[in-house]
């Protein structure tokens, strides 16, 4: 069983690991750094910068000779390097390509872990466009052994959560282009469509399952994980629509479609699950809309509103579908078609040029 018992951490919504302030994150290696790496054999190794992400974690690429690891540093008290660890270690526990866990300091927030290289999915996809039909059909294999597992302890992700997540989209998107909209209506809207598709037995829902967190180890192993540390007991569709309605990367609908059915000839799922999975696809863009919005207003990253016109030609094709009527209408009455997309563009404040 899966359980991370009192982690403070455990199980937070991706949206509210942000970083206020500068979009680019000091990377000097902290102050422990040495002291731990020597403590566990890797005295006067190299760290060299290797990426921050929209949270207070940092990650270094450790070089000792021949030998090679990536350090983590998820500094408290903003961040709790327990639920990733004890994910890790219940992915690599049960065959999954999690890194493995070299060393850790979870007081200091220090994590060493296995390298896997700088080889991602989407650039592997990027540079050779034909190898999209299998690196896919493996990711969806991934997910469907992942779903033989049992929960465990995990935290639900329940309606209680679906709805503030998909709040985010009045919260900030509307304000941000100047719309008074119906909000009242929109909680309805969405209790009506999750109190009839979104309950499943639930499985262990990784949540930021795409083609810039699958790496190719290339020793073996088809696909590596990262970034599971904030996951949850939920739908089985949701990893799927994080990966086949992928935020940074357009999937093209026939690559969709293919994978989609070979999951659920895999699984035996029928068109209820189809169904979930377009609700969960418009719970999902609607939130990620309001959390790339929110990203530029409240934490100085303009990066990620330029990504918006992908999401919402994701979330108008969910909305099509007939599960999702009484979100569609909402969408129809509040937000019209010339008022989606980039809300840096739609407020006339769009200074990336």
């Amino acid at each position: 069983m899966l359980d991370l018992g009192a982690a403070s951490g455990m199980g937070r919504p991706m949206e509210s690991l942000t970083l206020p302030g500068a979009a680019t994150p000091d990377m000097t290696p902290p102050a422990g750094a040495p002291a731990f790496l020597a403590a566990h054999g890797w005295g006067g190794a190299d760290i060299l910068p290797l990426a921050g992400d929209a949270s207070f974690r940092r990650y270094f690429r450790v070089r000792m000779g021949e030998r090679g690891a990536v350090l983590m540093d998820a500094p408290p008290p903003h961040e709790d390097p327990r639920p990733f660890l004890a994910i890790a270690r219940w992915l690599v526990e049960r065959g999954f390509p999690a890194p493995a866990i070299l060393a850790s300091d979870e007081a200091a927030g220090l994590v060493l872990i296995e390298d896997f290289g700088d080889a991602r999915m989407r650039e592997a996809i990027d540079a050779a466009p034909h190898a999209a039909t299998d690196l896919y059909a493996a990711a969806i294999d991934l997910l469907v052994a992942l779903r033989g597992h049992p929960a465990g302890a995990l935290r639900p992700y329940d309606r209680r959560e679906l709805h503030r997540e998909a709040a985010l989209l009045t919260e900030w998107y509307c304000p941000a282009i100047g719309l008074n909209v119906d909000v009242a209506g929109y909680t309805r809207a969405w209790g009506d469509v999750f109190g009839r598709w979104v309950d499943a037995p639930p499985v262990v829902v990784l949540r930021d399952y795409h083609a810039e967190n699958l790496m190719l180890p290339g020793d073996g192993r088809v696909l590596g994980l990262l970034d599971f540390q904030d996951a949850l007991a939920g739908h089985p569709a949701y990893d799927l629509v994080s990966l086949l309605q992928d935020a940074r990367r357009d999937v093209e609908p026939s690559l969709e479609d293919m994978m989609l059915a070979r999951y659920r000839q895999a699984t035996g799922e029928g068109d209820d699950f189809l169904d979930a999975y377009h609700v969960l696809g418009a719970q999902r863009n609607a939130k990620i809309i309001g959390i790339f919005t929110r990203l530029w207003k409240r934490d100085g990253k303009p990066r990620y509103p330029g990504m918006c016109p992908r999401v919402w030609a994701y979330l108008e094709r969910d909305l099509s579908f007939p599960a999702l009527a009484p979100v569609a209408d909402w969408f129809d009455a509040n937000i019209p078609p010339e008022l989606r997309g980039d809300p840096m563009v739609l407020s006339g404040t769009d200074a990336r040029a």
